[in-house]
């Protein structure tokens, strides 16, 4: 599923990355990599996301985040 649709709390494992290259590996560069557990800490939908990854709380908009595949 689209780490768009996760609920605020909720756990996940990023499963997979479809976003361009580019920000693959800004996502990459951020921790949010595939097998990486995230929490997260706000969806605001439609609107901002924020998850927290491995110590650190990161923002992302609700496209970036439909890119973002968890289980």
């Amino acid at each position: 599923m689209p780490l768009s649709i996760a609920k605020t709390g909720q756990k996940v494992r990023v499963f997979a990355i479809t976003a361009e290259q580019e920000l693959r590996a800004r996502l990459i560069a951020l921790g949010i990599i595939p097998g990486e557990e995230i929490e997260v800490v706000l969806n605001s939908a439609p609107g901002s996301f924020v998850v927290a990854v491995k110590g650190s709380r990161v923002m992302l908009g609700e496209e970036l985040a439909s890119q973002i595949q968890v289980v």
